[in-house]
């Protein structure tokens, strides 16, 4: 299914490059390491919807560098669609746990990190479930219910809600967030990390 959905939507991805080119510059696309089936890292593409990080202009956190086009782009899940293109490279699939940051690896649990053995997702259980509006502990417990319970008939499903959550436009951002706040809890030596 990625590769017409893909080609398909190549028109629409073409207005949109065009659209954050002038508006916000190079590069249009957002590129980033996360990891993917087994922990693999990959490369996730997206388009752009941030400003980038100015100390100088006070731009330094999601909310002071997001756009008024980034917010409406997320919003309709329109700075996925080059996301497709990890779908048809292989790296992920339609539905899945959502690839997150590399830096989360040591943070999650051992039931936690069993979200990696399956391929990540432009959509899963997580998504539909609140999208970014619900907890962490709550995300990642969702994320492994997946895993657990795999099958092109849940699949389906994920995907029918994915259409009814991004019509709606619910759970885009975490409560006083402009996004997701950043996964926080003690590495195993005691010390901090996100």
């Amino acid at each position: 299914m990625s590769l017409p959905l893909f080609i398909v939507s190549l028109p629409v991805q073409c207005v949109i490059a065009f659209i954050v080119a002038r508006r916000l510059g190079s590069p249009v696309i957002f590129a980033q390491p996360r990891p993917g089936l087994k922990g693999v890292p990959f490369t996730l593409y997206k388009f752009r919807t941030m400003v980038p990080v100015n100390e100088a202009l006070g731009l330094v956190d999601d909310s002071s560098r997001m756009t008024d086009l980034g917010r409406w782009l997320r919003s309709t899940s329109l700075d996925e669609l080059p996301t497709l293109w990890n779908v048809v490279r292989g790296d992920m699939s339609l539905v899945g746990p959502r690839p997150l940051l590399v830096a989360y690896l040591p943070l999650y649990t051992p039931e936690e990190a069993r979200r990696h053995d399956v391929r990540p997702g432009i959509t899963g259980l997580a998504q539909v479930s609140g999208r970014n509006a619900i907890g962490w502990d709550d995300r990642l417990r969702l994320d492994v219910d997946y895993v657990e319970r795999a099958s092109l008939t849940l699949d389906l499903r994920i995907l029918w809600r994915t259409l009814t959550s991004v019509t709606r436009r619910e759970g885009i951002s975490a409560p006083d967030h402009e996004t997701m706040p950043l996964l926080t809890r003690p590495l195993p030596d005691g010390r901090f990390d996100s």
